[in-house]
């Protein structure tokens, strides 16, 4: 009998949980599928959750029946060398019972050679053994591979469960550092721990409010010195950009409505209220623009000083 209450460890994603719950109790879990979401979502929980559950255990630890792939260190992609190892894995006898289940990480950054050698293994599995590929980006996972994998798409959480998350792993967390977190993670688990164990990112949020409120300064000089912070830290583009777009937003929404309540970085309303007053619509719209454009820059791989240069030079000229 499949233990509920393992899945009460996974907090948000409830709809999964439901079917995950439903199909291993009748034993119609499927012996390969795939785990879609973004970084930090919470793929590898849950995917070790389904373990757990399949082999009928009742705890958090390791066991000789779960194996887990990861890209190798210093490497981009799955070598057609580890799906091999993979492959050979698969094909092991379990040792504990009758039931064995392999974890891919990453499974999206399989080269084609990779994912077509891994492919019979997914049509054919051995008896008892199940394969959960974990992917961020769906599209790059072949068709052939696709139409035999059942999956499971995970949507960003709720800020409740960010939340929730947050106080169950941190007893002793202030309030203002759980708003702060549920605005940075943008309903992801993973950026909102990231944003309370790590300093840097609350950082980048600090650092990006002064990038708003200095933009209305007549000092391009004194402007553009934000962006040794910002190359400094260019693999966070992501976290960096979309922090400055909350602010934008909400700084919006106020000019629009007036009402507290619908900011979403609340710790610093009272800063949003001064720059509503101080910012225009059409410079408002135009940074979003410049943002937006910025992360194109990156998506195309330009250069994080060229485009941290251009981006303040522009948000300093609108």
């Amino acid at each position: 009998m499949v233990k509920k209450m393992l899945f009460n460890n996974i907090i948000g994603h409830l709809d999964i949980r439901e079917k995950l719950i439903r199909s291993i109790e009748n034993g119609s879990f499927p012996h390969a599928s795939l785990i879609v979401g973004e970084d930090g979502i919470g793929k590898s929980k849950i995917a070790r959750e389904i373990a757990i559950n399949i082999l009928g255990k009742n705890e958090f630890k390791d066991y000789v029946d779960i194996e887990e792939y990861k890209i190798s260190e210093n490497k981009k992609s799955f070598s057609v060398d580890q799906v091999r190892s993979i492959i050979e894995e698969v094909n092991k006898k379990p040792y504990e019972s009758d039931k064995k289940v392999i974890i891919i990480h990453d499974s999206d950054k399989m080269t084609a050679q990779a994912q077509n050698a891994l492919l019979k293994t997914i049509e054919e599995p051995p008896k008892g053994v199940f394969l959960i590929l974990l992917c961020g980006k769906k599209e790059n996972i072949l068709d052939t591979i696709n139409s035999r994998c059942q999956s499971y798409k995970l949507a960003r959480v709720s800020d409740d469960d960010i939340k929730e998350i947050l106080l169950r792993d941190n007893l002793n967390i202030s309030s203002e550092y759980i708003e702060g977190a549920k605005v940075f993670s943008g309903g992801i688990p993973g950026r909102a721990e990231d944003f309370i164990n790590n300093s840097l990112y609350r950082d980048i949020r600090e650092n990006t409010l002064k990038i708003l409120i200095e933009s209305n300064e007549n000092d391009l000089t004194g402007f553009l010195k934000h962006k040794d912070f910002l190359v400094k830290n260019k693999d966070l583009w992501q976290e960096v950009l979309t922090s400055i777009l909350s602010y934008a937003r909400d700084i919006i929404i106020y000019k629009e409505v007036g009402k507290d309540s619908l900011i979403m970085n609340v710790d610093k309303v009272n800063l949003i209220k001064q720059l509503a007053e101080t910012f225009s619509y059409r410079k408002l719209n135009n940074i979003i623009d410049i943002v937006n454009g910025t992360k194109n820059n990156f998506k195309s791989n330009v250069n994080a000083a060229s485009a941290y240069h251009i981006m303040l030079v522009k948000i300093q000229e609108v």
